[in-house]
């Protein structure tokens, strides 16, 4: 069964320092609990993404036990969107389109998150138990990290 995450948050900044931010994959572990031990693997030779482009991670989401995650950029529309969707990993199913909406206070970003367990069955209910969750607080741990640096206004979930 596919599952979404719907997250926006409004940012104090220009569009271009959001896209410059969000769209450097180097940045994406500073927005990630330390707990995972989250490490981009590839080694790139710009910060920019571009479609095609193929990111080989390292996380350790559950019980501190490593799992590598690719993930391809599927789509960028430079400056407004961009969508990242699992090559490999833990995940039967994963793509998540970011969008970054100019508006009178900076930029809403809003985060749509579409993704399914395998497993089946036993899969629905280690989501009911344990996935769900743990995206929830790595979101609300972006959420706070991203505050500190753009200066949130206010929060819409």
């Amino acid at each position: 069964m596919r599952h979404t995450l719907q997250r926006t948050q409004q940012l104090s900044c220009t569009a271009e320092t959001a896209w410059r931010f969000f769209s450097s994959p180097v940045n994406l572990a500073q927005i990630t609990p330390p707990e995972l031990n989250f490490v981009v693997l590839t080694q790139l030779k710009s910060h920019d993404i571009y479609e095609g482009l193929i990111l080989d991670y390292k996380v350790s989401p559950l019980l501190g036990i490593p799992l590598r995650w690719q993930t391809v950029i599927k789509e960028v529309d430079p400056g407004k969107s961009f969508t990242d969707f699992q090559g490999k990993g833990p995940y039967k199913y994963w793509n998540h389109h970011h969008e970054f909406v100019p508006n009178d206070n900076g930029i809403l970003m809003k985060d749509t998150v579409e993704y399914e367990l395998p497993l089946g069955f036993l899969g629905e209910i280690l989501h009911r138990l344990v996935v769900r969750k743990k995206l929830e607080a790595i979101f609300n741990y972006r959420y706070s990290i991203l505050d500190r640096l753009f200066g949130t206004k206010n929060r819409t979930q």
